[in-house]
This record gives structure tokens, C-alpha cells and sequence, in this order.
């Protein structure tokens, strides 16, 4: 079937189904399993440990020289998503340079899983060439690698949900890969962490703890930053990513960022492209009045690329505002391209977000539960395509214009709501260029509880 940025209404008839960026439905990943040729696993094909996939897994030896190999094949070059599933039954994380055609593109920590008959599978971005591929996994430790199960892999960047890789806007202009290929390292300090996001060399930087602190952590391009845990973060300040480009931001807890310390935002997004944030928990309260705090996640001055995917935003006033000013067109006219997918807006008052110039921003799949004021709104020249969210207790869920700032065009389609009003919509919109998983509304407020925000992934 087809759907298009327009006001056309479609039906789904499955629960999640892949749409490229024209609607047309999409093959499922292919999987490839460790034990089957052209598979290589230099070790042993075992089946000892219940749970896995087809007749067997790779349980390679223990030691650096124990690699598993898969060949895939890509129908074009671009932005693949890799879904290693694998089990660690030690507590030992067993890390891994992923080789893609021979070059080293990341290091993937494969943690401990509980037991070897307990399987994950961790998600994974990256460029291919079109055909035959090579994606090996060669550990850096004298331990080997985790038993691996299979490989899905996919160009596009579509993995079912949850939780999903890098998919929307965050995969044009080149991709989104922040950190791959640099050096990891763990900070567990506030100037650790600032000193590691402030290097000029690609890095992969996981936070361990939570910070208190009252100025902006400025982030270089070319950068990961991975909260440990559940928990860690930062607490009265936020990260700060202007006139920088590849970037991504998962994991993080971070909170109460009071306005006018350094943007006041949790997160701030500014002249910056090719942004993925992802699995966060951000919030503060309701309680000290509107401009107490500023935003949640804020996407100003000619931002672009950028995916917001998996996380809580939650009891704040201003969560989330796509273009700073009415007066920026210059500026912000043909940027400000965002995706907001399997979000969580709770208690958020407001702009979930407030878009000017942006179009189209892409809003789909989304949970909002008591929302006071509104949910999303396009207003100057901008352009919003909302579809397949989950509405609870909104009594707006979008329209068009917002104060002082004129309308722009906004397109539903195949929204679930409870208790919540209907929305307004105007127009149409630009075209989606990527392809997506589309879940049932019906579904979304389930699938994004159960996995939206942080301690959800393995970082």
C-alpha cells in the first residue's frame, strides 16, 4: 500500500510494517545465521545453550584471534543497521572491534547478559557499499567474544522496534555515526568528562555517574556519549552541542537545568548537523513557573540531520523547540529537519514539540500522556507530518500556529485517542526521504513504556 506526506488516510493492516520514504512496504531485515556458510567462526558451532537462533551459535575461542565473520549482501550503498544477538553469561564485558571490509569502524562492548542462555541483541549504524560486504567482529580481549547468534542486517537503517537503530533524519546528509573508530574511554568525574567531550579526535565517552554542575558540557563533533546504567548523567546542567556535526547522545539522565546556565537547555542543538539522540531520560519539575528551566531538548540556528528517538522527556514546562525565532528565516529555512520517534511526553506541558521553519519534521510513534497545555505545533513556514502516536490525557494534541507566530501546515493520519481532543491540521507537507518502521498507534503506548529512556540498552 502507499501513504504519502499529504492528508491521504491510510489503514494499517499489520501491527509494524517498513515504509520507505514514499510508504511503499519494505522486505523484513535478512539474517544471517553464525553457523550457516559464508558465516566463518573460527572456534566452535555450539547448541548447548537453549534460546538460540536456527541450528546453533558461534562460540569462538578465547582469545583475539577468535573472530566471527559474516558476508552480506546490500541491494545499494548507504547506511546499514547491523542486530548482532549474542549472550554473556560472565560479568565481564567482552569488547570488539567491528570490521567492516576490512577497516575498523567501532569498538562494540558486548556486556554480560545474565546467562549464556539470556540473548540480546545490540543494535549497530554503519556504511556499506553496495553488493558483497564483510562485517567481523574481532575481540580485543584474551576472553574472545560473547556467543554470537546471527546477524540482521539492512540498508536503511529499519530494524523493527524495540528499540530500534539510527533511523529518520539522522541517517541523511552523510549518516550519524558520533564517536566510531576513536579511542572509548569511561569517565567518572565532571571534568573528566568535560576534558573527553572538548578533544578535537573522534572518542567514545561513557559517563559513569551523575554529575552536579552549574555550567553547559561543551561537545566537540565526532563524539559518543553513552550514559552507564540507568542513572547517570548530569544534574543542573546540560550538554551543549553548537557548530558541531556527528554526534550521538544515549543513555543520559539528565535533569533541573536551570535557565541561564550557559542555553539552560538538557539538551541544546545548535548550528549542528547529524545528531542522534537516543534512549535519554530528561525532565526537571512544574513547579517553579515557565521560565524557571528553558527547554528540555532544544533545535535552534539552521540544526539539521537529526533523529530523537526512545526517550523520556518528562515534567517540564518548554520540553522541545525546533527554531528559536520568526525572524531567523534566512537562517533556518531549508534546515531544521527533525525526527521525533518512540518518544515518551509526559507531564510536558508544551512544545512536543514547537516547530518553525522545519519541514518536514517528522513526529510518529510517539506516547504523550498529561500534557497540560499542547502537544505538537507548526507555525512559520513549517512543515509537521504526525503520525501513528498514542494520545492520553491530551486535550490538544497539535494544531497549527502558536502565539504570536503564524500557522504553518501540519498533516495526521492513523493516531490513536484516549480522553484527549482531535488536533487541527493544514495543508501538507514535505516529503519523508527514508524509510521507517510505521507501528499501529494502538501499540505505541506499550512498546515505548516498556522500552523508552535510559537502562534500556546495552552501552
Amino acid at each position: 500500500m502507499k501513504a504519502s506526506a499529504s492528508t491521504v488516510a491510510v489503514t494499517l493492516v499489520a501491527a509494524t510494517m517498513v515504509l520507505a520514504g514514499n510508504g511503499t512496504a519494505q522486505a523484513a531485515p535478512t539474517r544471517y545465521e553464525a553457523e550457516n556458510s559464508p558465516a566463518i567462526c573460527t572456534g566452535t558451532i555450539d547448541s548447548n545453550h537453549a534460546g538460540f537462533s536456527g541450528s546453533g551459535f558461534c562460540n569462538g575461542n578465547n582469545a583475539t584471534s577468535g573472530f566471527a565473520q559474516f558476508t552480506v549482501n546490500a541491494s545499494s550503498a548507504g547506511t546499514a543497521t547491523l542486530g548482532f544477538r549474542f549472550a554473556n553469561g560472565t560479568t565481564t564485558v567482552r569488547p570488539a572491534n567491528l570490521v567492516v571490509n576490512g577497516s575498523t569502524v567501532q569498538n562494540v562492548s558486548f556486556e554480560g547478559t545474565g546467562a549464556w542462555t539470556s540473548w540480546v541483541t545490540k543494535t549497530l549504524s554503519v556504511a556499506v557499499n553496495s553488493g558483497s560486504n564483510t562485517i567481523r567482529l574481532n575481540p580485543t580481549t584474551a576472553n574472545g567474544l560473547a556467543n554470537i547468534d546471527f546477524l540482521d542486517f539492512e540498508v536503511g537503517g529499519t530494524t523493527p522496534q524495540p528499540p530500534g537503530g539510527l533511523i529518520g533524519w539522522g541517517t541523511q546528509g552523510g549518516g550519524t555515526t558520533g564517536g566510531a573508530g576513536g579511542q572509548t574511554v569511561t569517565v567518572t568525574s565532571l571534568s573528566a568528562l568535560t576534558t573527553a567531550a572538548a578533544s578535537t579526535s573522534p572518542m567514545i565517552i561513557r559517563v559513569q555517574g551523575r554529575f552536579t554542575c552549574n555550567a553547559d558540557v561543551r561537545v566537540m563533533s565526532n563524539k559518543s556519549i553513552l550514559g552507564v546504567g540507568s542513572g547517570s548523567g548530569l544534574n543542573g546542567c546540560g550538554l551543549n552541542l553548537r557548530d558541531v556535526s556527528n554526534i550521538i547522545v544515549r543513555n543520559m539522565n539528565i535533569g533541573f537545568v536551570q535557565a541561564g546556565s550557559g542555553n539552560g537547555d538538557a539538551i541544546h542543538i545548535d548550528h549542528a548537523t547529524r545528531i542522534w539522540i537516543d534512549h535519554n531520560d530528561l525532565s526537571s519539575d512544574t513547579t517553579h513557573g515557565t521560565d524557571f528551566y528553558d527547554g528540555l531538548l532544544d533545535i535552534t540556528h539552521a540544526a539539521d540531520f537529526i533523529t530523537v528517538s526512545w526517550n523520556r522527556l518528562h515534567d517540564h514546562i518548554k520540553c522541545s523547540l525546533v527554531g528559536h525565532s520568526d525572524s531567523n528565516a534566512s537562517e533556518d529555512r531549508g534546515h531544521l529537519r527533525v525526527t521525533y520517534h518512540h518518544n515518551w511526553f509526559s507531564g510536558c506541558a508544551s512544545r512536543n514539540p514547537r516547530v518553525r521553519f522545519g519541514n518536514p519534521v517528522h513526529v510518529f510513534n510517539n506516547y504523550y500522556n498529561n500534557i497540560q497545555d499542547y502537544g505538537a505545533a507548526s507555525t512559520i513556514e513549517g512543515g509537521v507530518l504526525v503520525e501513528g502516536n498514542y494520545y492520553e490525557n491530551v486535550p490538544d494534541p497539535f494544531h497549527v500556529g502558536e502565539g504570536s507566530s503564524p500557522p504553518g501546515t501540519l498533516v495526521a493520519r492513523n493516531n490513536t485517542f484516549v480522553n484527549s481532543g482531535s488536533g487541527g491540521t493544514s495543508g501538507s507537507v514535505g516529503s519523508i526521504p527514508y524509510q521507517y518502521s510505521l507501528e499501529s498507534s494502538g501499540n505505541v503506548r506499550a512498546s515505548v513504556m516498556a522500552s523508552a529512556g535510559t537502562g534500556r540498552i546495552s552501552v
